[in-house]
């Protein structure tokens, strides 16, 4: 889901939660809009305004995100300069917790758990972007506006995005029409009925960020700090030795590479599927001990999990879609020798 961050769901990025599902978080994309009021010339202009605004815009604000029966309060400090784009988010509901993004890595702070997670920032991943041509989405997605909405005070456009199949979910967007930023997101299942939402009720434009603001409370001093790190260096998936041999129509190999992650022994193969909107990870992981065959499955919200033990191997993909994609694709890994 997409902006604003499915960061805001720090609740996943606690260190009990599998590592699997919070380097997927990490790399989720921290803003996303699309629309076609009058077909794809249109849904690009107002998705290329939208990238500049998430990027170039210093702003502050309140919002609530509701998954399932729960919600959270959070609010966010975003800068942009010539230095790039730093971003801080801090809950104000439940457990303390921060969260700090540079350019250079998302720092996760949690007091509860005397625990900081680190993980190098993928800036280029920080804006969610239509691939060209915008038909080769349309063939997989619908578009559409419905209209005109006011949320938190101000004037927004309503668009929507509803799956062609199964595999995937729709989106309802509110940009406002004068800042090109997102109001509110929610994501919807295949009766339409909404599994996330994402609602702002303060949001403040500024012409500049004091660095202080973007300072964490929380030090992280004495805590346990845990690090990932990443070979962005791309490779065909035949050269890491394993194959997802299904994925849904549309969705094609965005990266390959190995990953170093928290409280993981062994370099974790991370493989990276997108449709150009929907996300998919897959994380083959050795494991340090013997486990027979296993499944299981997590939603949670928007995000579901499947994952199976299979010859000393822990093979799990997560991914905002549905159950039913997450599983197949799952199953579908193979080692290169069998």
């Amino acid at each position: 889901m997409q902006e604003l961050l499915h960061m805001t769901d720090m609740n996943k990025c606690r260190p009990g939660f599998t590592c699997q599902v919070v380097s997927f978080l990490l790399c989720l994309p921290l803003s996303i809009t699309v629309s076609a009021e009058s077909g794809a010339a249109r849904a690009q202009e107002l998705i290329n305004k939208m990238t500049q605004a998430a990027r170039s815009r210093n702003y502050e604000g309140v919002f609530i995100y509701r998954y399932g029966n729960s919600m959270d309060t959070m609010r966010i400090i975003h800068k942009a300069d010539n230095g790039g784009e730093r971003q801080r988010l801090v809950s104000l509901t439940g457990s303390a917790r921060e969260v700090i993004r540079n350019n250079e890595s998302v720092t996760c702070i949690f007091p509860d758990d005397r625990a900081v997670l680190v993980e190098k920032s993928r800036s280029r991943k920080l804006v969610f972007k239509l691939p060209q041509p915008i038909e080769s989405v349309s063939r997989y997605y619908t578009f559409s506006t419905s209209g005109q909405d006011r949320i938190a005070g101000r004037d927004s456009w309503t668009v929507n995005i509803m799956p062609r199949d199964q595999y995937r979910y729709g989106y309802r967007f509110w940009i406002d029409q004068d800042s090109h930023l997102l109001l509110k997101s929610e994501l919807r299942d295949q009766d339409d009925s909404m599994l996330e939402q994402i609602l702002f009720t303060q949001l403040d434009i500024h012409d500049d960020i004091p660095d202080t603001m973007l300072e964490p409370a929380l030090t992280g001093k004495d805590y346990t700090w845990y690090k990932s790190d990443v070979n962005d260096k791309p490779s065909k998936p035949g050269n890491k030795g394993w194959r997802v041999t299904w994925v849904p129509d549309g969705f094609s190999m965005k990266t390959h590479q190995s990953q170093t992650m928290p409280m993981s022994r062994e370099p974790v193969e991370h493989i990276i599927y997108t449709d150009g909107i929907a996300v998919v990870s897959v994380f083959i992981e050795k494991m340090d001990h013997d486990v027979s065959e296993t499944i299981g499955s997590i939603n949670r919200g928007g995000i579901s999990t499947f994952t199976r033990h299979e010859n000393g191997f822990q093979i799990t993909a997560v991914g905002e879609v549905p159950r039913t994609t997450v599983e197949k694709m799952a199953r579908s890994v193979l080692a290169d020798n069998y």
